[in-house]
């Protein structure tokens, strides 16, 4: 019997769709969190990072509540015709949510590493935020904002136990890699199994060397195009 490769499109098709939300909103909540000074920013930290230290399980039941046709966002799209529970947009919500806190905190690092002076000298030259962000943040932030998309991505594709919860098990429609691994090993197709781990391997693990080499490669040239300077005693002086 061929082995169904439909868990291997949907898994790439919700991992891409969930990493670029997880990219976009993980940046703007991290420049947000830059300078945020008001009050319970404690609280709002441990909120934005929650579901990287809940369990899946937990995760997943909280999105149900949240999504369901009862709960409070659920109903609002109920009325609109939408529907998320148990479909691959679900799973997108799922893998959205446990993989921005990784991008988040990897975006709030890089960020904290540009040198504070850069940004307060654009300002007092009458910079507005958004020529700021765009010239002077995002291009100082590439490695590390590349960081946090990979490891993004490879939590959102190896995501089990929240997208469970809220798309299910439905093959074809939202079976992922994940999924099919575990029923594969409860109904003993071990061969199977073997398959999607080598294959969920294969990709995490190539876009983290990738971007490892592109960062090694980044840090040579610009090396290389620095100029190395020269210490006056070390010339050597004519006696005449």
């Amino acid at each position: 019997m061929p082995l169904d490769l439909s868990p291997l499109w949907i898994s790439f098709r919700v991992a891409s769709l969930a990493t670029g939300a997880a990219f976009l909103v993980g940046i703007a909540a991290a420049y947000w969190m830059l300078d945020y000074r008001g009050p319970g920013k404690s609280l709002i930290e441990a909120v934005l990072v929650a579901p990287l230290v809940l369990p899946p399980t937990v995760v997943g039941f909280l999105l149900l509540l949240l999504l369901g046709r009862n709960g409070p966002l659920g109903a609002s799209l109920k009325s609109l015709g939408l529907n998320l529970v148990f479909t691959w947009y679900g799973a997108v919500v799922a893998a959205t949510v446990v993989a921005f806190p990784l991008m988040y905190r990897t975006a709030l690092g890089a960020f904290e590493q540009i040198d504070p002076a850069l940004i307060q000298v654009a300002r007092t030259l009458g910079a507005r935020e958004g020529r700021i962000f765009w010239r002077i943040v995002l291009p100082l932030s590439v490695p590390g904002l590349l960081a946090g998309l990979t490891l993004a991505f490879a939590r959102a594709l190896g995501e089990f136990g929240a997208t469970l919860m809220v798309a299910g098990n439905i093959p074809g429609r939202t079976q992922t890699m994940p999924m099919a691994i575990y029923f594969a090993v409860e109904a003993g197709a071990i061969q199977e199994a073997w398959v999607w781990v080598v294959i969920i391997l294969t990709v995490s693990l190539s876009g983290i060397v990738a971007a490892n080499l592109w960062q090694v490669q980044r840090r040579d040239r610009h090396h290389i195009g620095t100029p190395v300077a020269q210490n006056p005693k070390s010339k050597v002086q004519n006696p005449n």
